[in-house]
């Protein structure tokens, strides 16, 4: 279960930071601020967090079996 618990709380932390960092730069519409977290965290966690993602999905997998 800590993978799936760490992958999740990185994956809020990087939300938050862009959140913070887009805010900081200008961007305050606050559904606007919102998608672009959301798309800019996306594309980030997809390649910062791979280590993670790899170790959930295989506790997943051994969870399953």
């Amino acid at each position: 279960m800590r993978p799936v618990i760490v992958y999740t709380a990185s994956r809020a932390g990087l939300l938050i930071v862009t959140l913070g960092v887009l805010y900081i730069l200008g961007l305050r519409e606050p559904l606007g601020l919102l998608i672009a977290a959301f798309l800019i965290s996306g594309v980030a966690s997809y390649v910062l967090l791979s280590k993670q993602r790899d170790a959930m999905s295989e506790r997943i997998t051994k969870n399953r079996e």
